[in-house]
């Protein structure tokens, strides 16, 4: 197999709290644009690949990714472990970085970071997921997860509850004895910030760290929106009060 390093971004129009957020414009784009331009400044990731879903509606997201020349697939709206397996095994990725859409702050240095650092782990195939979300410290919006395509394929053809097929990797993380993992953590804990879009206070926020940083250079990165923040600290006051919706109901 090639040594691909692919980052699948997971991408729909329908939301159950902001019906067609990824749509929704940022200093003149779409949030999803963003999120593919920052993710193109990786130095390490060799594709980027949106997976959407076969419904009518997500047409939209076919169309954008022609548009924009974005490599896609398209595949279950339920079996969202059955839309990734497939959209990997189109593209021959071995290496898979999990990213989805209602990120518009994604970091591309703190991705490679991570690309790095799970290939010095796997330099003796010592783990198998690594993610900076298990125990989180960095803020919720730049969410990164890794792992080899073998992972995902077991996952595909051994999960079996609803759960584990409606998320990708639960399966992968929740079975200690088949995979090994491991978490990324940054230097403090900024996992009080909430910078991923789920909401109109979401939303809201997002467009103000856009409107004040991304005139003055586009491609603004954690320690940018960290100085923001440290200078208008009621930015945090805007979506406070969201509660992260639980992947099990």
């Amino acid at each position: 197999m090639s040594n691909l390093k692919c980052i699948i971004i997971q991408a729909r129009t329908g939301s159950t709290r902001l019906p067609g957020k990824i749509f929704k414009e940022l200093s003149g784009k779409p949030m999803l644009w963003h999120v593919v331009d920052r993710l193109s400044h990786s130095r390490l990731a060799d594709k980027i690949i949106i997976a959407t879903t076969d419904l009518p509606e997500d047409d939209q997201v076919e169309t954008f990714c022609k548009t924009n020349n974005i490599f896609f697939y398209r595949g279950s709206s339920n079996d969202v472990l059955s839309r990734y397996y497939e959209t990997a095994k189109k593209f021959n990725a071995e290496t898979i970085v999990r990213i989805t859409s209602d990120c518009p702050l994604i970091d591309p240095q703190i991705v490679d970071r991570m690309i790095e650092t799970f290939y010095k782990l796997n330099t003796l195939r010592i783990f198998d997921y690594l993610s900076n979300t298990i125990q989180r410290n960095f803020p919720r919006g730049l969410d990164v997860e890794i792992f080899l395509f073998s992972s995902l394929r077991k996952a595909y053809y051994q999960a079996s509850t609803k759960y584990e097929r409606e998320h990708v990797t639960p399966f992968i993380y929740e079975h200690p004895k088949w995979f090994k993992t491991k978490n990324f953590v940054g230097q403090k804990d900024y996992s009080f910030h909430r910078w991923t879009v789920d909401t109109e206070e979401d939303f809201h926020l997002i467009e103000e760290i856009y409107k004040s940083l991304y005139n003055a250079k586009k491609l603004f990165l954690f320690e940018d929106i960290l100085k923001l923040f440290a200078e208008r600290p009621e930015l945090i006051t805007i979506n406070q009060n969201i509660k992260q919706k639980k992947l099990r109901e």
